[in-house]
């Protein structure tokens, strides 16, 4: 079987490439009856890319790798920040960051808010869901385990099937 990333031949029995790990699988998309490959998981460069290119765009979809990449994006340089203003004096402990963690944040919160968004659509909720985010550790829980769970499959009310080749949604790596 030829991978369609690498294009390195595996056994036909294979489930990921063995070249670059990409899965093999075909699956159907039950409402159309079109049988077709998904696309590959989006990379963690890829993710932030469109984080950052889908910047207010609620509509659409995300997948559980885009949405995922931009957690650990921004949770990482929100930790690297963290030192470099306690060194350059401008940490707060009443608010638990400083000048470069106020301004990251701040130019990150739209956009995260607008994956938050898209992942819920993925799974077939609305954006309004993401309020959860004002009930403390009950609200938190649940929005995390639907960010954990597999997106619905083919069209739904909130746009096509992002990890489908026919999609119209622009998550090509």
């Amino acid at each position: 079987m030829d991978c369609n990333k690498c294009h390195r031949d595996n056994p036909d029995d294979a489930q990921f490439c063995g070249g670059c790990g990409t899965s093999l699988n075909v699956s159907t998309i039950t409402n159309t009856g079109v049988s077709s490959a998904e696309l590959p998981m989006v990379d963690f460069g890829t993710g932030v890319k469109l984080g950052f290119q889908r910047y207010v765009d609620c509509k659409g979809r995300s997948t559980r790798a885009e949405y995922w990449w931009w957690a650990l994006f921004t949770s990482a340089v929100a930790l690297i920040l963290i030192p470099i203003d306690i060194i350059s004096g401008t940490h707060s402990l009443l608010w638990g960051m400083g000048l470069l963690g106020g301004l990251f944040s701040l130019a990150t919160i739209i956009p995260s808010l607008a994956v938050g968004v898209r992942r819920l659509h993925d799974i077939n909720r609305t954006g309004w869901w993401m309020l959860l985010w004002l009930v403390p550790e009950i609200g938190w829980v649940v929005l995390i385990v639907w960010a954990i769970e597999r997106g619905n499959k083919g069209l739904s009310k909130y746009g096509s099937d992002p990890r489908q080749p026919t999609s119209t949604e622009p998550y090509k790596p």
